[in-house]
């Protein structure tokens, strides 16, 4: 429970541990005032059960509302309703005029269903509260960048930009089928025992996991498999948020990053969290029929990597692949594909400015789910609507608040001027570092340390798995 309790800090809600705003009055529902201004807080229960909370600038407000969408929350754990990243970045917010606005969801876990209504049902009470904004600008992290992406493709009129952070951009099919191969290779070649689809015994089954792939990296032809398990995932070998980036040909330090990745926080989802995830969607919604493991493994960006450690260990890496393309394989339940795509996959017809923002060095949510959302935009004719900055960081959704603000700042300007006037990345660290240092900081194991500003330029490979709604795929 421990480690769960750190994943949720650490990686899924990206919230940063730091000062908190100064306290804000409570306003019932029912005698909400006519003006979002005053420091004035809603809070409710939507009819699923779901919470919201809505807060008010304390000056005028300039008519437009900030709509977050929070991150994953492990099954059982607490699930308040959330309207920003961290306390700075809201106080940033509210400093200048905005709303602020979010929801808890009515189910932790895979909760995108139950979160894009809950979230319109939020902006609903905002708009009977205090009348409709002149601008809605929906913005989340990880599982909330990929329901930003999806409200403003399924209520388009509702929204007047977004702003994905670390999103799950790929969409849930290729997300969890990404999952399945990695969880597909740990099974085959390091621990038969585990069950990747259609798991019994969820933590029971963690545990087992992560006592054969601990077991694995004793050994060089351990570390060998637990890299090509990562390259199937496109899994980069970087893990510290305050570390420098390995060398690229440092591979022993790329795989140990990679193994922290899979026991620190990979594991729990494609061994444990699965469970849930079929519970929801009626059955398993992901394949490797067809997959052809070389052919991948040859487009991955850790491709040098598997090789050297290969042939360090004196393993035949092509018997190894060909143990996977041999391997019987598994097939999805159609209905279960089906809720998945609606929950959701992406057709790339986006009709706002979007901004989307990634650390390079996330093994969670890969930057490669970029180059996957970029290809369905691109290829729907709707690229001029979207820009893409990448900050060089370890971490899942490691940004500062000073980056957040940084971002959006770009996203606003796009507003206003009805044109992109996106800055290098120098002159986005400029602008971060000129917030001064009460922003320039992240969370790291609970602790809160200086971050120096981290734009860079950066292209990520392509999605291994790809999918998006057009065409559906014959299972």
């Amino acid at each position: 429970m421990a480690r769960m309790k750190r994943l949720a800090g650490m990686a899924l809600a990206a919230g940063l541990v730091i000062g908190g705003l100064a306290a804000v009055g409570t306003v019932p529902a029912a005698a909400a005032p006519a003006t979002c201004s005053g420091s004035k807080t809603l809070n409710g229960t939507l009819a699923d059960g779901s919470t919201y909370l809505i807060q008010c600038p304390a000056g005028a407000w300039n008519g437009t509302l900030f709509l977050y969408s929070h991150g994953y929350v492990v099954p059982g754990e607490a699930n308040p309703a959330q309207d920003g990243t961290d306390p700075v970045t809201e106080g940033w917010l509210l400093g200048n005029g905005y709303a602020i606005a979010g929801s808890s969801y009515a189910i932790t876990g895979w909760a995108v269903k139950s979160a894009l209504t809950d979230q319109v049902a939020t902006v609903n009470v905002f708009d009977q509260s205090f009348g409709r904004p002149s601008h809605t600008i929906a913005w989340g992290v990880s599982l909330g960048g990929m329901i930003t992406a999806g409200l403003i493709q399924d209520y388009p009129s509702l929204f007047s930009a977004a702003l994905p952070l670390c999103g799950v951009l790929s969409g849930g099919v290729a997300t969890w089928n990404t999952a399945l191969d990695g969880a597909f290779a740990f099974q085959q070649l390091i621990d038969p025992s585990v069950q990747v689809v259609h798991i019994t015994d969820p933590t029971g089954n963690l545990t087992s996991g992560e006592e054969a792939v601990t077991a694995a990296q004793a050994t060089p032809q351990g570390r060998a498999r637990i890299a090509l398990v990562a390259a199937l995932d496109d899994t980069p070998g970087w893990f510290n948020p305050t570390s420098p980036e390995p060398a690229s040909t440092d591979y022993a330090t790329q795989e140990q990053n990679q193994f922290d990745w899979d026991t620190q926080v990979t594991f729990p989802f494609v061994l444990d969290f699965r469970a849930q995830l079929e519970a929801v969607a009626g059955g398993n919604p992901s394949w490797n029929t067809g997959v052809n493991y070389a052919a991948d493994l040859a487009k991955s960006a850790d491709l040098a990597e598997v090789k050297a450690l290969y042939k360090a260990a004196g393993l035949s890496l092509s018997k190894d692949l060909q143990t996977l393309n041999s391997a019987k394989r598994i097939s999805a339940n159609p209905l279960a594909v089906t809720y998945l795509a609606q929950n959701i996959a992406y057709n790339g017809e986006i009709s706002v400015p979007t901004l989307t923002v990634h650390t390079i060095g996330d093994g969670l949510v890969v930057p490669e789910n970029e180059q996957a959302y970029r290809a369905v935009v691109d290829r729907d004719g709707r690229g001029a609507l979207l820009q893409q900055l990448f900050v060089s960081r370890a971490g899942h959704c490691e940004f500062s608040p000073a980056e957040i603000v940084t971002a959006m700042q770009v996203l606003l300007n796009r507003m206003s001027t009805g044109h992109w006037n996106v800055p290098s990345p120098a002159d986005l660290n400029k602008d971060a570092a000129e917030l001064g240092p009460s922003f320039n900081i992240i969370s790291v194991n609970n602790a809160v340390v200086p971050a120096t500003p981290a734009y860079a330029d950066f292209s990520p490979t392509r999605y291994l798995r790809p999918f998006d709604l057009f065409p559906f795929p014959i299972l």
